[in-house]
């Protein structure tokens, strides 16, 4: 990784404002809802714009937060949709079998015939669990669920994930039924 951008981590995303008082809706990315604030000067990917918490407090699935500087409704408006950053050296290393996202971001993917898939571009969660998403050599992207199962080997010196995918993964329609199981 070479570039700034490369070593930033997105921590939050502003949402709508709230109230008429500078308050805007952040939802947070992370296990702890607050932790976003807890780093200090969070940034724009591009470094043009830092924010600083000035108090923040759950509700339901987001955190309604001021920002130091932020006074009225129409400032906070400008602001939704910009993703707040704070550099990957700020944050302390993963446990065992813990990763950031970032740091999985552009790794190859390599089934467990030896084939490489294609790159990780994202890690996405839709509300079932976190899934790899992979840009393939040509083609569209597809995903792949993050699980033990899926993926049982990251190896982030070697920049590359092993995938263990079902034979019919790639295969449009419905499974085959198995032995034993009624047809529908």
């Amino acid at each position: 990784m070479t570039s700034s951008d490369d070593r930033k981590v997105l921590m939050a995303r502003i949402g709508a404002a709230h109230g008429i008082r500078g308050e805007v809706r952040v939802k947070p990315f992370g296990s702890d809802p607050l932790s976003f604030a807890d780093y200090g000067t969070l940034v724009t990917k591009d470094g043009s714009r830092s924010f600083e918490v000035e108090k923040a407090r759950v509700q339901k699935a987001v955190v309604i937060t001021r920002f130091k500087g932020l006074t009225d409704r129409n400032q906070a408006e400008e602001l939704n949709g910009v993703e707040l950053y704070i550099s990957r050296d700020q944050l302390p290393e993963p446990e065992e079998d813990e990763f950031y996202y970032s740091d999985l971001t552009g790794l190859a993917v390599i089934d467990q015939g030896g084939e490489t898939l294609g790159k990780i571009a994202a890690v996405q969660d839709f509300g079932a669990g976190d899934l790899l998403e992979v840009r393939p050599q040509r083609g569209n992207t597809f995903y792949i669920p993050f699980t033990k199962d899926f993926v049982p080997e990251i190896s982030l010196a070697e920049g590359q994930v092993r995938v263990d995918l079902p034979e019919d993964y790639f295969s449009e329609g419905a499974p085959e039924p198995s032995e034993g199981a009624p047809e529908r």
